[in-house]
């Protein structure tokens, strides 16, 4: 009777008899007992409708809804009619990477090239334009160990720089010197780097040398001036449009301005019959052939842009294939016989192609020192708000900016002109004659008063006499 009591008990407690559990007495309290409460939570989870509530604890946390930011967005190949302003997801950040929160980008000549899409291997359109800028780092990706949250830093990512949030390898990131705003960062940084290892890795600069150098009154033209300036008795011949004359001569840097289409060789030569050490070209086609004519004995050329390329708003092949066209082709034979060197340069190439990090992060390094013992000041043209970056880009493509051209993030934009609708102004005019006419038509006939009520009548007369009134003014 005694085991009969036993086996009995755990039926009177609520459970199931003892052939259908475990027998063993230690498991049946612990185990079962977790089992069963998560079972029973799982239950009134699903009996109250809320099954997304153990996800906001996991790892699938679909709630709160991402947030948005602002970012320039290139959605085809084109014109300026392809960049909008829009709202994008916020970036999430991955491994060797950190988010900066952007205060200033900085506007260069490749990205109208990438806007057309003459650049090579661009990215797949929609993408988030924009490869300079310069804010403050707001998270630090695994592995990372040279940045911390709050630094201030700038960086030059492949794309999607112009944006309010930005992800980017610290590879492409790099601490500011103290004092150096934002803007200026973002104005010194590209420029001030390709006119470094321009000047002093492939030309290898030294005192008493002369050099040309087209564009001068762009971003890096400015660069390579004041980096230039800082070695002794060098001459600079600057080509550049005749409207940018004027204020370069304030500045007093350039030592000779020659005009951008006219013959600056013969003008080069009345001063320097023997041509110049040095000629840097940004516009490739036949200045290439020019810039070779021009080099003394040991001389350099060095093309490190091809902006003739971009002759319109949308890309040319046209304009393209005549620029490599019009190139000279200049046999080893021939560089041997006159003691002439060619060289070309592409920063982009060499930080995402070639693997030079940590050869632009030393001349980087350089720039900021000669920045801090204040050597250089980057020229800061104008700065505009992300909503007129069209305008920004057709200043640039106009070639009417006298240094360097930064976009603000925090800048509002320009507040547009009120455009009054077609016809609105000849409708006041129809309006105010009509009322002239009715007036005479009154005084004269009683009977024509109906005329203004032509207003209230159909479409058909209305037009009509509209288009009477307009003939008659």
């Amino acid at each position: 009777m005694a085991e009969d009591k036993n086996e009995t008990s755990p039926i009177v407690e609520g459970e199931k008899p003892a052939q259908e559990t475990s027998p063993a007495p230690k498991d049946d309290k612990d185990e079962p007992k977790e089992i069963k409460e998560s079972k029973e939570e799982e239950k009134k989870i699903e009996e109250n409708g809320e099954g997304e509530k153990p996800k906001e604890n996991g790892e699938e946390k679909p709630t709160p809804d991402p947030k948005d930011m602002r970012a320039i967005v290139l959605n085809a190949f084109g014109g300026l009619k392809s960049v909008k302003v829009l709202k994008k997801p916020e970036p999430t950040l991955g491994e060797g990477e950190v988010l900066i929160r952007v205060k200033a980008c900085g506007l260069n000549f490749q990205d109208l090239m990438a806007r057309q899409g003459a650049i090579d291997s661009p990215p797949k359109t929609p993408f988030i334009m924009g490869s300079e800028c310069a804010g403050d780092i707001e998270q630090v990706g695994e592995g990372v160990e040279n940045f911390k949250v709050g630094d201030r830093v700038v960086a030059l990512p492949d794309h999607k720089a112009w944006a309010e949030l930005v992800t980017v390898p610290a590879t492409y990131v790099f601490a500011l010197p103290a004092g150096m705003s934002y803007l200026d960062a973002a104005a010194i940084t590209m420029n001030y780097t390709v006119a470094y290892m321009l000047l002093f890795e492939l030309a290898n600069l030294s005192p008493g040398k002369s050099l040309l150098l087209h564009s001068a009154g762009g971003g890096v033209g400015q660069a390579v001036v004041q980096l230039a300036k800082t070695v002794k008795d060098i001459t600079i011949f600057g080509v550049c449009s005749k409207s940018k004359h004027e204020a370069l001569k304030e500045a007093g840097t350039i030592d000779y301005l020659l005009e951008r289409g006219g013959d600056y060789t013969s003008e080069v030569r009345k001063i320097s019959s023997d041509g110049v050490d040095i000629l840097l070209d940004c516009l490739c086609g036949e200045e290439c052939n020019k810039g070779h004519a021009l080099l003394k004995p040991m001389g350099k050329y060095i093309l490190y842009g091809t902006s003739n390329v971009v002759t319109g708003e949308t890309k040319s092949f046209f304009s393209a294939a005549r620029s490599w066209w019009l190139v000279d082709k200049v046999s080893p034979i021939k560089l041997f016989d006159e003691n002439k060197t060619l060289s070309g340069f592409n920063l982009r190439h060499l930080m995402y192609q070639h693997g030079g990090h940590s050869f632009v992060r030393q001349a980087v390094n350089q720039v900021f020192k000669l920045w801090s013992e204040g050597k250089i000041k980057p020229v800061v043209d104008s700065t505009w708000a992300l909503e007129d970056v069209a305008e920004a880009m057709q200043k640039m493509h106009d070639r009417k900016n006298i240094g360097k051209i930064v976009l603000d993030p925090s800048m509002e934009p320009k507040p547009k002109p009120a455009t009054p609708a077609k016809g609105k102004t000849k409708d006041k005019k129809a309006a105010s004659q009509e009322e002239k006419k009715a007036s005479s038509v009154e005084s004269d006939d009683g009977e024509k008063k109906k005329e203004p009520e032509l207003t209230n009548g159909t479409s058909e007369d209305k037009s009509d006499t509209d288009s009477k009134e307009k003939e008659s003014s």
